[in-house]
């Protein structure tokens, strides 16, 4: 018998309103707008003839035919989440696909990945560089590292790295006409920026690290600007100018002399943001993805190390 479903979309658009009563933590646990959200709740709706919530100024609340539906329709996610684990499971082959932002894969994970194929050589790694969050329910990815607060639903997160941001230069810079000796000595010189912290309240920038240093006299909109954070580092390492690099991100490069860090002064994230590895709770024992985890948290403590 043919089944007559509305699209999966607007059912975990519901499930997820219905669930936080709120379009905007759905939207959040989607990686979606509020108003894709409240387009969805509407098309199923329709659909069904019958509203599924009542709006009113300051709350959302379930309708009786949400109400009824809401935890049948949470079952049977479930229930979909757990039969594509287990075609997945089935096709466990020796390929691990990480999805990860294309700086970090840069400047941290591809320099170490010959320890992580020299420790288990029966797995391949594929590199899906992205700034996307993908979802793991619609695509190919078996883990993934993000950088958020660690709270992800449905998914199992192990917490790697928390990380500050401060200037860091090519060591030539700490010599010449106009050498780096104190904060205010930035006037003299390029500012590098990486366009995401710069749109962001959510990550230290030039702004919030020039106002901690108590200096007012210097734009801090000025310089170069970079989309990935790791060309930025790479400008700097050049000797192009100054860039308030993240710790993760420029350790190997400091370690090796480099860049330098010609000041004391750090920002910690304004969010306490760190970097997690995750993937699915019921892939978390797959031999390829629980290797992974564990060499990661492993690299983690050594670089901190």
């Amino acid at each position: 018998m043919q089944r007559q479903l509305p699209p999966l979309n607007a059912l975990r658009a519901f499930e997820a309103a219905g669930r936080h009563l709120s379009f905007r933590k759905a939207a959040e646990e989607l990686n979606v707008t509020p108003a894709a959200i409240s387009h969805q709740v509407k098309a199923l709706e329709e659909y069904c003839g019958a509203p599924l919530f009542r709006r009113l100024t300051r709350a959302l609340l379930l309708t009786d035919a949400g109400q009824a539906a809401l935890p049948l329709l949470g079952e049977g996610l479930d229930r979909l989440a757990e039969a594509a684990a287990g075609m997945r499971a089935h096709e466990d082959g020796p390929v691990l696909t990480v999805s990860v932002a294309p700086s970090f894969a840069a400047k941290w994970l591809v320099p170490r990945l010959d320890r992580f194929r020299a420790a288990y050589p029966d797995f391949d790694i594929r590199v899906d560089a992205t700034d996307r969050v993908i979802d793991f329910a619609r695509e190919s990815a078996d883990v993934a590292v993000r950088y958020g607060p660690g709270k992800y639903p449905g998914l199992h997160a192990d917490c790697l790295m928390s990380e500050v941001s401060s200037p860091v230069c090519s060591p030539r810079l700490l010599e010449g006409s106009h050498p780096l000796r104190t904060p205010a000595d930035l006037r003299h010189h390029t500012l590098l920026h990486v366009d995401w912290k710069e749109e962001s309240e959510a990550a230290p920038n030039w702004r919030m690290w020039l106002l901690a240093a108590g200096l007012h006299d210097i734009d801090a909109t000025r310089g170069l600007s970079f989309n990935h954070e790791s060309m930025a580092v790479q400008a700097a390492i050049e000797g192009h100018g100054v860039v308030l690099g993240g710790s993760v991100l420029v350790g190997d490069d400091l370690a090796a002399g480099r860049l330098v860090r010609p000041f004391d002064l750090s920002l910690s994230d304004p969010l306490n943001f760190s970097y997690y590895v995750v993937s699915p709770e019921a892939d978390v024992d797959r031999p390829k993805v629980a290797a992974f985890r564990l060499w990661m948290i492993a690299e983690a403590k050594r670089a901190a190390a």
